[in-house]
This record gives C-alpha cells, sequence and structure tokens, in this order.
C-alpha cells in the first residue's frame, strides 16, 4: 500500500498524489535511516546510552510509520478537495453546499501536512541528537536523514500555505498560521 503512494509520487502522469505525500515519504525515509544509525551506535555508544539509543530507535520507527500513514492521508484529502469542487453549483443552495465542503475540505487538506510537518520536525530533533552521538561510519545516513526530514517540513509547510485561501475560517486559519510558523522555527 506504501509503495503504490511512491510510485504515484515518482508517476508525473498521477495528479492525485503530490508535495505532501512527497514530504511525508521524505520524512518516513529520514525517520528509518536514523533508526537505523541509533541501531547501528549501540554496539559502541558516543555520548549515549544504549537506551537512549533503543528509545530514539523505537520513537524513530513509530514515527515512520505515522508518516507513511500521513503520506496516503495527504492524498486522500487533495482528494476531498477535488470531490468538493466537483459538487453540483446550479442553485444557491447548491453553490452553499458546494462552498462549505471545500472550505472544509481545505482545512483538512491543510490539517494533514500540519500533522506531517511536526512529525517530520521531531524526526528532525531526533537526528539533530544523534549527530556527534553516533557511529561515525553512519554519517552519510544520518546526514542524509536530517536533509530528508529537513525536506519534510518545508514541504509540509508550503502544503499547508497551499490550502489556505480555501479555508475562509478566520480561527481555523490562525491555526494553520501559527502551526506554519511554529514549524518553520530553527528550519528555514
Amino acid at each position: 500500500m506504501y509503495i503504490d503512494v511512491f510510485n504515484k509520487v515518482v508517476d508525473s502522469d498521477d495528479f492525485t498524489v503530490g508535495g505532501g505525500s512527497a514530504s511525508a515519504l521524505a520524512g518516513a525515509m529520514a525517520a528509518g535511516m536514523a533508526s537505523m544509525v541509533a541501531k547501528l551506535s549501540m554496539a559502541k555508544p558516543v555520548n549515549l546510552t544504549q537506551e537512549e539509543y533503543t528509545a530514539m530507535s523505537k520513537e524513530l520507527d513509530e514515527l515512520a510509520q505515522t508518516l507513511l500513514k500521513g503520506s496516503e492521508q495527504d492524498t486522500e484529502a487533495y482528494c476531498m478537495i477535488k470531490d468538493a469542487f466537483a459538487l453540483p453549483k446550479s442553485t444557491d443552495k447548491e453553490k452553499e453546499v458546494r462552498k462549505q465542503a471545500v472550505r472544509d475540505a481545505a482545512y483538512q487538506a491543510a490539517l494533514v501536512p500540519k500533522n506531517n510537518g511536526y512529525n517530520n520536525k521531531r524526526v528532525y530533533e531526533l537526528v539533530c541528537r544523534l549527530e556527534g552521538s553516533s557511529n561515525p561510519a553512519c554519517l552519510s545516513d544520518l546526514m542524509s536523514a536530517k536533509y530528508l526530514s529537513e525536506s519534510g517540513v518545508k514541504g509540509c509547510v508550503l502544503n499547508i500555505q497551499a490550502n489556505l485561501s480555501m479555508i475562509k475560517d478566520e480561527a481555523r486559519t490562525r491555526e494553520m498560521e501559527e502551526a506554519m510558523e511554529d514549524l518553520g522555527k530553527g528550519m528555514m
């Protein structure tokens, strides 16, 4: 199922999977690689205990699975927007129903990358904690994880921003603007 999302991300003819899914997948890959680095660092601990490596690895494995699911959720949220725009708009009542459906779908399409962004940011924080405290032979893996998770956060912020203008609800818009600012701290 997750391979399907990945295949859709690299398929330029599939328009249902975009930057939000790609950003979540970047975070999932980063989490998996960082977990591997933590596990490979247990044999000869560097500045951390084996228990700390184990706890980090466990959390990173969970984040990887959460972000994989998040990549699918992002595609589903985009499809909600497509479906909302496809609603009839012949009468005033239909127009109002359609307008509200677009707003609700846009909120969901911003909420998913918000959650994925925070999960990506947590991966980034754990990777930073491993820097200088992990097996030196794994530096390229760790730095790849760092760049992937950073890219994942930035992509999620852009995805939130892309949906803001359609939300039309002041409280929800403010919520997303605050999340974008918070996600950007120390990242951009």
